[in-house]
C-alpha cells in the first residue's frame, strides 16, 4: 500500500506542496497543450468532417485530468475512488475511429503529466506525439484498400466463368464471385465480385481493362466501407 502511495504523491516539485497557483499553472498548461493536440487532430483528419464537440471535450478532458491529479495526489484512496467513478463513464455517441480513441487517450496522459506538475515530461510528449502523428499522416504510412464490389454486364454470347480471373489476379490481391444473376430480358449476365485492389492499382485502370473484355458495357465499383 506504501508503494502505491508513493506512485499518486509523486510529481514534479519533490517535496514541495501543490499551490492554489501551481494548480492554475498546470491546468493552463494542459490547456495549451491539448490546444496543439486537436489542432494536429484537425490538419490529420481525413475524413469528410470531424466534430467540433470531439474537438472541445479533448481539450476539456485534459484540463479535468490534470485538476484530478491534482486531487488525487498523496491520497491513494481517493485516487481508487474517482478512478472507480470514472470507469462508470461512458461516451453518449460511441467513437468508432481508433485514431480518435489514441487523441482521446493523448489528451488524457498530457493532462495527468502536467497534474503531476511534470511541466517539461508534458511539453516533451505533446510535441514528439504531435510530429508521430503528422509524419504518419503526410507519408500515409499503412494505407490499404477496402473491399470493394464489382459488378460487370456481360453479354450472353461471351459468358464464362473465368473471363476476368487474368485481370483480377492482375491488378487485385483477392477476388471472390459472389453471384451471377441475367439481365435484359436474359440477353445479358450480370457478374457480382467481392474484391481487394492491390495498393498500386487505379479503379479507373482497372474498369478500362474489364471494359476492353466485355465488350465496353457497363460497369461499376463500389466500396463496402467508407475510408478514412
Amino acid at each position: 500500500m506504501a508503494q502505491i502511495t508513493n506512485l499518486f504523491s509523486s510529481n514534479g516539485l519533490e517535496g514541495a506542496t501543490p499551490t492554489m497557483w501551481m494548480s492554475i499553472t498546470a491546468m493552463a498548461l494542459a490547456a495549451v497543450l491539448s490546444l496543439i493536440i486537436t489542432k494536429v487532430y484537425q490538419i490529420t483528419f481525413t475524413g469528410e468532417r470531424y466534430s467540433q464537440a470531439f474537438v472541445h471535450t479533448i481539450i476539456m478532458m485534459s484540463v479535468v485530468v490534470s485538476v484530478v491529479m491534482n486531487v488525487v495526489s498523496g491520497n491513494a484512496g481517493v485516487a481508487f475512488g474517482l478512478f472507480a467513478v470514472f470507469s462508470l463513464i461512458r461516451f453518449r455517441s460511441a467513437v468508432t475511429n481508433a485514431k480518435d480513441i489514441a487523441y482521446i487517450f493523448f489528451g488524457l496522459c498530457v493532462g495527468m503529466t502536467a497534474g503531476l506538475f511534470q511541466f517539461p515530461l508534458a511539453i516533451a510528449l505533446t510535441l514528439f506525439a504531435s510530429l508521430i502523428f503528422y509524419i504518419l499522416y503526410k507519408v500515409d504510412y499503412g494505407k490499404g484498400k477496402d473491399t470493394q464490389i464489382l459488378k460487370v454486364t456481360v453479354p450472353e454470347n461471351l459468358n464464362h466463368e473465368n473471363l476476368f480471373n487474368d485481370i483480377l489476379n492482375e491488378k487485385t490481391e483477392y477476388f471472390q464471385l459472389r453471384q451471377v444473376e441475367t439481365t435484359n430480358l436474359g440477353t445479358m449476365i450480370l457478374y457480382t465480385f467481392a474484391i481487394r485492389s492491390k495498393t498500386d492499382t487505379k479503379d479507373q485502370d482497372l474498369l478500362n481493362e474489364i471494359r476492353v473484355r466485355n465488350a465496353n458495357l457497363k460497369v461499376s465499383l463500389s466500396y463496402l466501407e467508407m475510408r478514412d
